[in-house]
């Protein structure tokens, strides 16, 4: 009897230092969006980020104040949702962040220059 209570206090013990992965549901930002091309991989603009945003979660990027980034899509708006665009930062001092793509508030920056108009819309995974 008691080599089946130690059982289940180390069975417990394990369960606790090794939780199951699981994830976390997120809301889709958009059902669309808009880009350059069918794989949006091509820049639309290179916009400069007009104040500081820090990421809320994984799928969004930490934007500072003056930093360059090259949007690659722009989500189409849904009824009681933010706008936001996605994008990569760049400059020297974020090289660490360069090739990182997320989504961030498009009120937060200012189109600087426009490569191509993003004029295929693609629906959003």
């Amino acid at each position: 009897m008691m080599q089946r209570v130690y059982l289940v206090v180390l069975l417990l013990c394990l369960r606790l230092m090794c939780p199951l992965a699981t994830g976390v549901f997120m809301d889709k930002l958009a059902s669309k969006k808009l880009c350059a091309d069918d794989d949006c991989v091509y820049t639309i603009s290179l916009a400069r980020a007009e104040e500081d945003y820090n990421a809320s979660d994984c799928r969004f990027i930490n934007i500072k104040k003056g930093q360059l980034i090259y949007v690659y899509s722009k989500l189409v708006k849904e009824k009681d949702s933010g706008e936001f665009w996605a994008g990569s930062v760049y400059g020297e001092q974020y090289e660490d962040h360069m090739g990182t793509v997320g989504y961030f508030p498009s009120s937060l920056v200012s189109e600087q220059h426009v490569y191509q108009e993003a004029n295929k819309t693609v629906p959003t995974t």
